[in-house]
């Protein structure tokens, strides 16, 4: 029998904690209505504060952080909090029980922005990682160690795993109950949860959402010329050239301040231009292409299907208002 524990750190989105409880005792139930073990014990865990206060949560007798022994894994779920910086510190104290039982040769695993903890704990540096493709820039500002794959729904680097955004969630506890219960039960598992199991990329849910919660002037009118002028300028050069500082210094503070280069930023403001008329207006490939600031229909095509995952075409069929 595995032992999967599901922590209930300060702030979790309770879906991440359902998905994992439902999918997991779904496994159970079948494996009981064979006549045949159980598969996993499912332990939910929170801190000695949380536990003062409430000694159970969704029907589960909860045990501490530190006293976990004998784990499969450890999943962390997403957080509800939108000041991750916050939050992190509100959970600080759990990294070490963490570490701890990584040490001990428990698996961790994180849904969604629950990577933010595992990127905080430092196990993550130099291995690969995902998380939501919305909170990507902001994750890998604060671990440009952590060798991001924000395209990716699922990565397993060692004994860490991650997931994507929201329903990225049930393909890593896919992936985990192929990997400790075997292939037939993961299709019997894909079918009850209606689960694609081939999804492995999930740029094209991303939304570009540019950090202007800053300070520097400059950047901000870099910003703003590119917002504004994304369609008519041929070069990057052309949009801040009137702004007084060296393209050097520009280019250094902009990147410190988005996380991207001033050209990263236009090439996606263009390319979320062109999201927004592939979703709402029947307009013609060669227009769209033309209303996003390019002029190269295969070099459009080629930077669109590098940063969404798949071409426009396909992104019109798949997200199209009709």
């Amino acid at each position: 029998m595995k032992k999967i524990g599901l922590f209930l750190s300060k702030d979790y989105k309770l879906l991440s904690v359902a998905a994992a409880l439902e999918v997991f005792e779904t496994v159970n139930k079948f494996a009981i209505a064979e006549k045949q073990p159980k598969p996993f014990e499912i332990v939910l865990l929170a801190s000695e504060e949380a536990i003062a206060q409430s000694k159970e949560a969704l029907g589960y007798q909860l045990t501490s952080l530190k006293d976990a022994s004998s784990m499969q894994i450890i999943l962390i779920p997403a957080f509800t909090s939108e000041d991750m910086q916050a939050t992190l510190m509100a959970n600080m104290n759990c990294i070490p029980y963490l570490v701890a039982q990584y040490q001990k040769g428990t698996c961790l695993g994180s849904f969604c922005t629950g990577a933010f903890l595992l990127g905080a704990s430092g196990l993550l540096n130099g291995k690969i990682a995902t998380t939501h493709v919305d909170a990507s820039n902001g994750f890998a500002n604060a671990f440009p160690q952590v060798k991001l794959k924000v395209d990716k729904t699922v990565t397993q680097d060692d004994r860490l795993y991650t997931s994507g955004g929201a329903t990225s969630s049930f393909h890593l506890l896919l992936h985990l109950v192929h990997e400790y219960c075997g292939r037939e039960m993961a299709i019997r598992i894909a079918k009850v949860f209606a689960i694609d199991m081939d999804r492995e990329n999930q740029s094209y849910f991303s939304t570009f959402q540019p950090s202007k919660d800053h300070t520097d002037e400059l950047v901000a009118i870099a910003q703003s010329k590119i917002e504004a002028n994304y369609h008519d300028a041929a070069t990057i050069e052309e949009l801040i050239k009137d702004i007084p500082s060296s393209r050097r210094n520009i280019v250094r503070r902009f990147k410190q301040i988005t996380g991207i280069t001033p050209i990263e930023y236009l090439q996606q403001t263009r390319i979320e231009a062109a999201k927004k008329l592939l979703e709402k207006t029947n307009q013609q490939m060669n227009e769209i292409i033309y209303s996003s600031g390019y002029n190269d229909p295969k070099a459009f095509r080629k930077v669109f299907k590098k940063s969404v995952g798949m071409t426009p075409t396909q992104y019109r069929e798949k997200f199209q208002v009709r």
